[in-house]
């Protein structure tokens, strides 16, 4: 079964071709019209001088005007969300391993002799106001230290590049604290 351009361009030939015949024009072996597809040939002569060409182009193509601009509209918008979600990737990426630099910061002051958690934490905001003050929004910072282990974690969420996206910002430290630990036995 042929496709629906095939049959358009099979009804164009044989319109042009009535109405070359219909004038007394001869064909020439220059204007041979191939349409070849998976499921049909078709080969035909057809007369083909300048005034007939733009009619039938026009059968032949009459339904295909403005198709171009119909991809435009649809391909462009998808074009720039590609890219915009490529930069928002990149973004969130970025705003992630700065707040796992943070964190780690964090954690080596409150394990650290001597440190507690509010030393932490206040290493990790410094770090975080001075790297991420514009990407990471919404930003949180909790530090805990027992006797024998610090955390620090750290939440919050990457600046948005496409509207109504919020990705989550995720960071975690943890270690043991330092300590002197004197030496046992003999020695």
């Amino acid at each position: 079964m042929p496709t629906e351009p095939l049959r358009r361009l099979k009804s164009a030939v044989r319109r042009v071709r009535a109405e070359a015949s219909s004038r007394g024009h001869r064909c020439s072996s220059n204007s041979v019209i191939r349409c070849q597809s998976k499921r049909a040939s078709f080969e035909g002569k057809v007369c083909v001088s300048a005034r007939n060409t733009d009619n039938f182009r026009r059968l032949v193509l009459g339904g295909d005007r403005g198709a171009v601009s119909a991809e435009l509209v649809i391909a462009t918008p998808v074009l720039l969300m590609m890219v915009l979600a490529i930069v928002q990737f990149a973004l969130w990426s970025h705003v992630t391993h700065v707040a796992q630099a943070a964190a780690s910061e964090g954690l080596s002051a409150a394990r650290a002799q001597g440190g507690s958690a509010v030393a932490g934490e206040s290493r990790a905001h410094a770090l975080l106001d001075e790297l991420a003050h514009g990407p990471l929004t919404g930003a949180s910072v909790s530090a805990a230290r027992t006797a024998t282990t610090a955390s620090v974690r750290i939440s919050g969420t990457a600046a948005s590049v496409i509207p109504f996206l919020r990705l989550p910002v995720h960071a975690e430290a943890a270690g043991p604290v330092e300590r002197f630990v004197p030496l046992t036995g003999g020695g």
